[in-house]
């Protein structure tokens, strides 16, 4: 990759690239001849991100990463390998990047395709005509015998295991059974072409 493709910042422009005012500015410290060291290292730490396996439209993103972090660096102390201080803020960045993934879960994500998914179409009939249906639902819920009702909705919206239930209402498992199957089939009785 030519030097020309990722010109060395200046520096004097920190501030105007927006770093919070408490990372050190030009002339603190070392650190202004430290990441013009650093940058020198921009393509190796491309490769490097591309050889870990990062995603390709991170790998500029992640060698922007360490630079922040080296530009944000608050010690006096000179470094002494500065390839090696590049490539542990590097592999400190990588290490972050798959702490945050994990914790959001964002490899079980699917992303959204119109072409896939369909679009939601939610023009007013639709929501009247949703609204309607859940009406007619909720009254066939209040049609069902109190103690059906109860042990349905202690089932399905609470998530109470059935042998929890019986404990609770003073019954068998086998009776809270029938008793979820009773309401099952009065609540699949509903069809929304007839209401």
């Amino acid at each position: 990759m030519s030097p020309e493709r990722y010109p060395v910042p200046k520096l004097d422009h920190l501030q105007a690239m927006g770093h919070p005012p408490s990372m050190n500015q030009v002339g603190d410290h070392v650190d202004d001849v430290l990441l013009i060291e650093a940058f020198q290292f921009r393509a190796a730490l491309v490769h490097y991100f591309r050889r870990k396996h990062a995603d390709t439209t991170e790998l500029e993103d992640l060698a922007q990463e360490v630079f922040v972090r080296i530009a944000g660096r608050q010690s006096t102390e000179r470094v002494a390998n500065v390839g090696a201080y590049v490539f542990q803020t590097a592999a400190s960045v990588l290490s972050d990047r798959h702490r945050r993934r994990t914790v959001r879960h964002a490899d079980d994500h699917i992303a959204f395709d119109s072409a896939r998914h369909g679009e939601a179409d939610l023009d007013a009939s639709r929501i009247v005509e949703g609204q309607q249906h859940l009406r007619a639902v909720v009254a066939l819920l209040h049609a069902l015998p109190e103690r059906t009702r109860t042990i349905f909705l202690l089932r399905r919206l609470d998530g109470q295991p059935y042998a929890d239930i019986a404990v609770q209402m003073g019954l068998s498992v086998s009776a809270v059974e029938k008793h979820m199957l009773r309401a099952t089939r009065h609540l699949l009785s509903f069809n929304p072409e007839v209401r």
